[in-house]
């Protein structure tokens, strides 16, 4: 009787071996990469206000049409990469230069999925390190924390600083990103996925020669002289 139990207990232990060992091998088969290339091996957002606004959740084609649209806060469910191509395809008017931002990409997701993946691929060979980390970076360092509003009282406006809301951080990011990429390309030789790849990259350096950066410490030190 013993000796069937110890075969029954080794022949269950081999069973769940084989079925750890199985698990791991489907896992490594089915695992999902931004455009099949880069995993989020890594990569995390070390901004705690923003953890929960930056989704990295790998999608093999970052187009989700438009299916968290009727959700509250949907944008927070979509994954980072799919926002900056839909900041691309609208950017916002960025003062009277319309003409940058306004049209030309409009509707045109298949195409501005090109233009990130191609940016992408240039900070993976010019930085040597998995570009998803860098844009993650780069929208970190590009979130601004605080804003001027104007409020009203009796008749006169005056302005005054409040902190940005944490998906809105994210939404300012992207578009001080692109807006930026859109003014570095627009008729100049540089293509928009050179601009975009060189404005993700020096965003995510803290350099000043990212619009993102420049226009970040613009806002709070205005924000900083109105309180």
């Amino acid at each position: 009787m013993i000796k069937v139990l110890k075969l029954y207990l080794a022949e269950n232990l081999k069973k769940q071996e084989d079925r750890q060992i199985n698990n791991k091998n489907y896992t490594k088969m089915v695992e999902i990469k931004f455009f099949n290339k880069w995993g989020i091996e890594g990569v995390s957002v070390e901004d705690a206000g923003l953890s929960r606004y930056i989704t990295i959740q790998p999608r093999l084609i970052p187009k989700t049409g438009a299916r968290y649209a009727g959700n509250r806060f949907h944008k927070s469910s979509t994954s980072v990469v799919e926002r900056l191509a839909v900041k691309l395809m609208g950017s916002g008017h960025k003062s009277k230069k319309h003409v940058m931002s306004s049209g030309h990409n409009t509707g045109k997701k298949n195409g501005v999925l090109r233009v990130v993946e191609e940016a992408l691929e240039i900070i993976e060979k010019t930085m040597k390190q998995n570009p998803i980390k860098v844009l993650v970076k780069a929208v970190e360092m590009g979130a601004p924390r605080e804003e001027v509003i104007a409020i009203e009282y009796g008749g006169a406006r005056y302005p005054k600083a409040v902190d940005v809301a944490p998906q809105r951080r994210v939404d300012l990011a992207l578009r001080y990103i692109t807006q930026g990429a859109y003014i570095k390309s627009f008729n100049k030789k540089t293509s928009v996925a050179q601009a975009l790849a060189a404005e993700l990259m020096n965003a995510a350096k803290g350099s000043l020669q990212s619009a993102a950066i420049a226009k970040k410490r613009d806002t709070e030190r205005q924000a900083s002289s109105s309180k």
